[in-house]
């Protein structure tokens, strides 16, 4: 499986409101995505979440195969020529509890490929990853789910993201307005945008809307994000270690791609990136690829250094009557 970036074959509608010039701009349009860039956002957006049940050591790597599995059984092309992401019939038939579930992580995983795309912010933190400095607010309803930085500018943002099974009613969106704003400072700076987001479908496909309001509401602090990276690496990092190697003793280590059979896909870390992961030194591999963005580009990495690249059975749709993958 080669690293080279695959083109992308599908576009997820958007509507951006709100937004200040210069940062998105306010229109209604469509994201080109492939599934290596959605794989890449659903296995590096920060936990620990209610999704994350495992923690530690080698039981991430169940969590990866999770947020993997979860895309999968929720979305897919119904033809290899139609651009459009729908719903599966197996997550139509999902009860309520867990098709909120699946529908949640859908929107934080949406949320980070328009923000990696479109705000240079490959790098998105769970607010629950706070949990030491910012305590009991932890548990009120109204405050974001995630924060992020801009690999280019250092500018924060922070987020509230939210998966539905149709379309955000004016009260919703009213609603995430409040969240969003929340975050008053990161690391000592005011966040540059407060950004609420809905991944929803609209007659059974994917679509993604998302405004940065004006702030309300009674502010929350995050001093110290240095030991917080861990959550952004360690799933990918795990799957990683667990794959088998295409090329071994290829000469271009950069270009080497290891390959997860049973679920069609291939994982890649730059090797400069890659050692300070294996020593679990999660905040300087982050530091490596800021300082490296070019390079990464040129290569067909992500900007945080990871690849992921899928198989031909990602753009085909279920059917009864065979396996999913092969």
């Amino acid at each position: 499986m080669s690293l080279a970036r695959r083109r992308a074959p599908m576009r997820v509608p958007y509507e951006a409101a709100d937004f200040p010039s210069g940062s998105v701009r306010n229109t209604k349009s469509h994201l080109d995505v492939s599934w290596d860039e959605i794989l890449w956002a659903a296995l590096t957006v920060g936990r620990p979440n209610i999704h994350a049940v495992f923690d530690y050591g080698a039981a991430s790597l169940h969590e990866a195969l999770f947020r993997i599995s979860a895309v999968r059984l929720a979305v897919e092309q119904r033809v290899h020529w139609d651009p459009r992401l729908r719903r599966t019939d197996a997550f139509r038939r999902l009860d309520p509890t867990e098709k909120g579930a699946v529908s949640y992580f859908l929107g934080m995983t949406f949320c980070k490929v328009f923000a990696s795309r479109m705000l240079n912010t490959p790098w998105l933190l769970h607010l629950d990853v706070f949990k030491d400095q910012v305590g009991a607010m932890l548990h009120e309803r109204s405050r974001p789910d995630l924060i992020g930085q801009n690999a280019s500018t250092g500018d924060w943002y922070s987020f509230e993201s939210k998966g539905r099974s149709s379309p955000p009613t004016t009260g919703d969106k009213d609603n995430a307005k409040g969240q969003a704003s929340r975050i008053a400072s990161v690391d000592g700076q005011a966040p540059a945008l407060h950004i609420a987001s809905f991944t929803f479908l609209r007659s059974e496909e994917l679509e993604f809307y998302w405004r940065d309001p004006e702030p309300l509401g009674e502010p929350i602090v995050i001093s110290d994000t240095e030991g917080a990276w861990r959550w952004h690496y360690e799933p990918v990092t795990m799957l990683w270690r667990a794959a088998a190697s295409d090329a071994a003793d290829a000469p271009d280590a950069e270009a080497r791609v290891k390959s997860l059979e049973d679920v069609d896909l291939g994982v890649a870390i730059h090797p400069k990136i890659a050692r300070a992961l294996e020593n679990d030194d999660w905040s300087t591999a982050r530091k490596i690829a800021l300082g490296m963005q070019q390079e990464l580009r040129e290569l067909s990495y992500e900007p945080d250094g990871v690849a992921i690249r899928t198989g031909p059975s990602w753009t085909l749709p279920f059917r009864s009557d065979e396996q999913p993958f092969g």
